[in-house]
This record gives C-alpha cells, sequence and structure tokens, in this order.
C-alpha cells in the first residue's frame, strides 16, 4: 500500500488525543471516521473539532470553506464494525491502559480489512506486545502524536519487534500528508524518545527536592533560566498532569528496572490527587497565581546534575538502537519545544563533566538510577555523541554554526539557511551571533558575491524572535536593550553588506523574521508566504530595526499600517507595497530566488558596494548621499570593471566584472 491508497481513516478515541488526531487527518483531506463507546463521547469529540475549526478559521490560518469541509469529512460513529469495515489505516487512541487497548484490537481484528494498517497513539506502551494481539503484527505500529495535535509538530513513528520496514515508511508518509514531522523510533523501549527523556528528567527533579538538597524553586529554576528549557521541571509536571508522567514512569520502571524508581513525592501527588493545573494544585497552587519561578535561584551543580541525567538517557537510546542523536533531537525540540537537543545540550556541557557528576551521585546515594550508560562513556571518551564531527563545510571547514548553515550552491552564491524548521526558524539569541559571524565570514570569502537568505522548510523563512529562548532574561529590561541592540546591529550587517543580499521567502516572515528580511536588497516571495509585525498585539514594538527601516522601503504611512495593525498581508499586497519584489508560484520559488541572487552575483561588485553606500548614506540626509554618489562615480572611472562592461557593451557581449 502507498499513502495515496489511504482514502479513510478511523480514529478509534474521540477524547482529546482522539478528536485531535482526526481534526488532524480532516484536514488533510481524509475521509475520518471517528468511534467511541457511546454517543454522548463521540458527539463532544465531534463539537470539540467544530469548535477548533472555527477557531483556525477566524483567526484566517484556514478559510470557513475549507474549515466547513473538514468538518463534513468527519462521521461520529459508535458501531465498531461502521467505523471500521472501509478503513485503509486505523489510529488508536483509547486511555493509556494495556488492557482496554488489548480489547480494542481484539474487537477491530474482526472488523477491519485485511490490508488496513492498525497504529497506536500510545506515548509509552509495548507496541510489540499490543500487536501480538492482532493477526497482523508486521502491519502494526506506534504513531504517537503530541497534545495538541492540530498544534504540536512532532509524530514518533515506532517500529515493534514484528513491524514491517514498509509500514513504517507508509506511517511516515501518512504523517508528512497531514503536515506533521516524523521522527522513526528503530525499537520498541519505554517511554519511545521524548518520553524517555522528559520523564526521568522529571523524576530526577522530584529526587533532588526528595533528599532535601534543594527546592521546587531551584530546580525549576536552574531547569528554566540556567539550563533554558521551556519551563520548570515540575511546572512541566503540572501542566501535563503528575499522573501522566506517573504512570509511564511506573512502567518504565517495571519494564526498565530500579533505575526508574518513582520517587515518592511523585507518589504522593498522585495520592492526594493534586495533579497539577487540572486539579487546581499541584506542585504549584493555581488558585494562587501558579508557578513563580525566580530567574536567579539555580546553581551549577543543579544544572550538572540535571544534565547528567539527561545525557544517560540520550546514551541508552542510541546504545540500545532506539534512535540516533540527530533524530533524539529532532524529536526533543519538536515535541517538547527544547530550543536545543539533549544531545546536542549535554555534548556542549561537557559529558566527561557529566560522566563524573553520575560516578559521584552513584557513589554517594548507591542509586540505580546514576549508573553511567556504557555507551555515554564511549561517547565521553570519543569527544561526545557525534564525535566531536564538524558540521559545517566539508570543503574548507568554515562556516560551522547550529542555528543555520551555509552553503555556496554555485555562481558565486552564498545561500544562508536559518536550520531551525523544528522552531519555525525563530530568531534566538545563539542565531544572532551565528549570523553575525556568518556575514562577516561572507565578506571575506573571494567566491561569494552576493547572499541568498532562506529558511528551512516550508513552514516558514522565519516566525520571528525565539520568545521561549528569550524569556530566560526574566524579563529584565536592561537585558532587553542589549538584546534589541545586538538584534539592530546584527541585521544591520546585511544591509551595510558591500555585496547584494537577497530574502527567499516561503511561508511565515514575522516579526524579527520580516525584520530581518527588510535588511535585504531584494525579496521574493512564494505565493503561499505570509508578512506581518505583530509586536502591537504583544504590547511590545517592533525592536530589531523595524520602525526605521521598514519606512523607507512602504514609506512611513504604509509601515505604520503594518506595524499598528499588527495583521497579517499575504505576498501580493506586500508587493503593492514596494515590499515584496516578485511573487512566484511555491514551484518555481527556490530556483527563482537562487536565479536573482546569481544574477546580482555577476554584477559589478565595486559599483553595487558604492550604490549601497551611498543609498544608507543618504536616507536621512540627501546631500551626504550625494557627496557618496559622486565621490563612488569618480572612483569608478578608473575600475578595470568600467572597461570590462563599456567593452561587453560595444561588442554586445556579456560582461565579466572580477571587482577590479
Amino acid at each position: 500500500m502507498d499513502v495515496e491508497d489511504i482514502n479513510t481513516i478511523a480514529v478509534l478515541g474521540a477524547g482529546n488525543m482522539g478528536h485531535g488526531i482526526a481534526e488532524v487527518a480532516a484536514l488533510a483531506g481524509y475521509e475520518v471516521n471517528l468511534r467511541d463507546i457511546k454517543d454522548e463521547f463521540v458527539q463532544n469529540g465531534y463539537e470539540q473539532i467544530e469548535w477548533s475549526l472555527d477557531k483556525l478559521a477566524e483567526k484566517d490560518q484556514i478559510s470557513q470553506d475549507e474549515a466547513d469541509a473538514a468538518l463534513d469529512r468527519v462521521t461520529p460513529l459508535v458501531d465498531f464494525e461502521e467505523a471500521a469495515s472501509d478503513a485503509d489505516f486505523v489510529i488508536e487512541a483509547v486511555p493509556e491502559k494495556m488492557d482496554i487497548k488489548k480489547d480494542v484490537y481484539g474487537e477491530l481484528e474482526e472488523y477491519a480489512p485485511d490490508e488496513a494498517v492498525f497504529a497506536t497513539n500510545t506515548s509509552s506502551l509495548s507496541i510489540t506486545e499490543l500487536s501480538e494481539v492482532t493477526e497482523r503484527p508486521e502491519r502494526f505500529c506506534g504513531m504517537h502524536f503530541f497534545n495538541p495535535p492540530v498544534r504540536m509538530q512532532l509524530v514518533e513513528v515506532i517500529s515493534g519487534e514484528h513491524t514491517d520496514d514498509e509500514v513504517l515508511d507508509l506511517t511516515e508518509d501518512l504523517a508528512e500528508e497531514m503536515g506533521k514531522t516524523p521522527v522513526r523510533v528503530r525499537k520498541d523501549s519505554p517511554g519511545f524518545i521524548v518520553n524517555r527523556v522528559l520523564v526521568p528528567l522529571m523524576n530526577e527533579a522530584a529526587w533532588m527536592v526528595e533528599t532535601g538538597e534543594y527546592t521546587i524553586e531551584e530546580v525549576d529554576s536552574a531547569t528554566k533560566f540556567d539550563i533554558g528549557l521551556p519551563m520548570g521541571s515540575f511546572e512541566l509536571a503540572d501542566q501535563v498532569g503528575i499522573d501522566v508522567g506517573y504512570h509511564v514512569l511506573e512502567y518504565m520502571h517495571d519494564v526498565l528496572g530500579d533505575a526508574y524508581e518513582p520517587c515518592p513525592l511523585l507518589e504522593g501527588k498522585v495520592e492526594e490527587e493534586k495533579l497539577g493545573k487540572k486539579t487546581g494544585e499541584g506542585f504549584y497552587d493555581y488558585d494562587d497565581g501558579g508557578a513563580d519561578i525566580p530567574t536567579d535561584a539555580g546553581s551549577e551543580d543543579a544544572v550538572h546534575r540535571l544534565q547528567a541525567v539527561m545525557a544517560n538517557e540520550v546514551a541508552k537510546l542510541v546504545g540500545n538502537d532506539v534512535a540516533d542523536p540527530d533524530a533524539i533531537d529532532e524529536a526533543v525540540m519538536l515535541g517538547a519545544g527544547f530550543p536545543e537537543g539533549p544531545a546536542k545540550m549535554t555534548d556542549d556541557a561537557g559529558l566527561d563533566t557529566l560522566v563524573e557528576t553520575l560516578d559521584d551521585l552513584q557513589e554517594e546515594t548507591g542509586a540505580q538510577r546514576y549508573e553511567a550508560a556504557d555507551y555515554l562513556r564511549e561517547a565521553a571518551e570519543q569527544g561526545g555523541f557525534r564525535g566531536g564531527e564538524d558540521g559545517g563545510d566539508s570543503e574548507s571547514g568554515a562556516y560551522d554554526y547550529d542555528t543555520i548553515r551555509v552553503e555556496k550552491p554555485g555562481e558565486m552564491v552564498g545561500k544562508v539557511v536559518l536550520d531551525r524548521p523544528h522552531r519555525m526558524n525563530t530568531i534566538s539569541d545563539e542565531l544572532l551571533d551565528d549570523l553575525s559571524d556568518a556575514v562577516d565570514a561572507l565578506e571575506a570569502d573571494d567566491d561569494v558575491r552576493a547572499i541568498l537568505l532562506v529558511g528551512e522548510g516550508d513552514k516558514a523563512f522565519s516566525a520571528g524572535a525565539d520568545v521561549q529562548s528569550m524569556a530566560a532574561g526574566g524579563g529584565d529590561p536592561l537585558q532587553a536593550v542589549e538584546l534589541s541592540k545586538k538584534g539592530q546591529e546584527t541585521f544591520g550587517k546585511l544591509e551595510e553588506c558591500p555585496m547584494p543580499v537577497v530574502a527567499g521567502i516561503d511561508g511565515y516572515c514575522l516579526g524579527g523574521g520580516m525584520e530581518l528580511a527588510t535588511c535585504a536588497d531584494m525579496r521574493v516571495a512564494s505565493e503561499r508566504s505570509q508578512f506581518g509585525q505583530p509586536e502591537h498585539d504583544l504590547g511590545l514594538l517592533p525592536g530589531w530595526g523595524g520602525t526605521q527601516r521598514l519606512k523607507h522601503i512602504v514609506g512611513e504611512g504604509r509601515a505604520k499600517e503594518i506595524i499598528f495593525t499588527a495583521d497579517r498581508f499575504d505576498p501580493e499586497p506586500m508587493a503593492d507595497f514596494g515590499f515584496v519584489n516578485e511573487v512566484v508560484e511555491v514551484s518555481e520559488f527556490e530556483e527563482r530566488a537562487f536565479e536573482l541572487a546569481a544574477d546580482l552575483a555577476a554584477g559589478p561588485p565595486i559599483a553595487q558596494k558604492y550604490t549601497k553606500r551611498a543609498m544608507l548614506a543618504g536616507r536621512d540626509d540627501t546631500d551626504a548621499g550625494l557627496e557618496v554618489e559622486s565621490q563612488a562615480f569618480g572612483h569608478l572611472m578608473s575600475t578595470d570593471d568600467l572597461m570590462e562592461g563599456i567593452t561587453a557593451f560595444m561588442g554586445d557581449g556579456e560582461p565579466d566584472f572580477e571587482g577590479k
């Protein structure tokens, strides 16, 4: 079966995950049979889908016609046979209990077509054990969506012991058709990837408090502000539900042994039914304002302890061939919102240091959870999970960055790719550093005469500033001022760069991303792009040059319209405003963006440099701009490029400018 053969998807279970998955499938154009055991359950799920689709339409993320069409594709059902009999693909999303799921598959086997694929949305239970209830274990896999499915990008595609590779390929293709990013889990292992990293981290945070060595606030401060994760460990446990993490941990403990023994602090909260936000109280009291985490209460010891546990789980996953470091990093960034993946984060922290931390803790406590995995020791000896490999340019070893990628596709073009697709290519403090360095390096590179700036993936050029990673500043006004200046200066390097800069925009170009595009000399956009400066909706203003640079391109009136309304604009009106130079079809976008950059790279470098300099000088002082222009005009008269241009013109040929 190919993904083109899938027409009808049965979703079993109409709860939060089930109706969310059904909505995603319907939006992707599939007929969906949504089934639950009672009419009230399935109707509630159907109404939740209707509400969610209407919200998407209200926010202009889809049209109302698209919302209505998606809802029409969902059929709410209670009769099991009717739900399953015409299904090409079945996604089970019933409660996370092994016995319940087994009962469902026993009945499903009776009604589903022989060729149908079964996929379970379990977050931790054994794929192999569930598959063996059916008569098609080779056509059974895990397809783990994250909550809420409509918004979360990740889908873990998990192999059971009997799963055919073709079924895994098909499931990944289906996830992509649904607009999701699949990450393959090669082996059936409790917690798969994301929960295997997050749940032991939550457990370790609890043990740190249980021993009396740390407070909840100290651990959460270290997690959120020192390590830079989106939430503190206890804050996340409250958000997800303490019982959810605890039950996953219980399963890990049963299967993997005492290294995953649940902390009594977690067990006590579950017994008291203080489960977090959903009950009004967990580790924080949500009737009294919820989590209020101090920005400076963490310590180096707390950070190393948490990072060491995280590194150990990564090592176990890699060493047992569950997933490789790149897959682990991608999954955790997409599924848990980490600003960087755990393999990279712990590599940067130094695996030698983290192994030493584990050894000291094991000697002090005797607890199995601190026993360093053999592969962690091997990785430490090799210089990290990636063995110290160079992620930069394969020819020169230059351009080695974590948040951007620099390529040389030919024709004297240096291509800068914002490489954070898991975060919609949002701009972090680290990306500003990488971009600043890359512009300097490209200016000094004799093989580059134009820069093409694009975003990785097909979702966004850049959706703006990475608010989560920047929240580590704790709202300090002085830090915010410095961040604003840093962004202004980094983007200003592109504006002042002596060579032409082209921004190739495909997808979202919002906030800081639009401010970045503003600094390019020309902008090419695909038809599906969207532009906007949404800062006023947040009570902010554009802080990376948007209040000054945008008006020079579109005029002050249009700039105020864009900023004050905080609306999103399609590429056609942005072309009418003068911001976008060219709008092209999606299928032509990459070729046209490169073609424009290559055309500019073939131009006269000295003349281009002085033209940009004169225009910048004349923005606020026409006389100053005219002076630069006249001086440059005189200088260009003595260049070899001028003679080359005149000779080519007289001979009706193409000039070959060398920048001399």
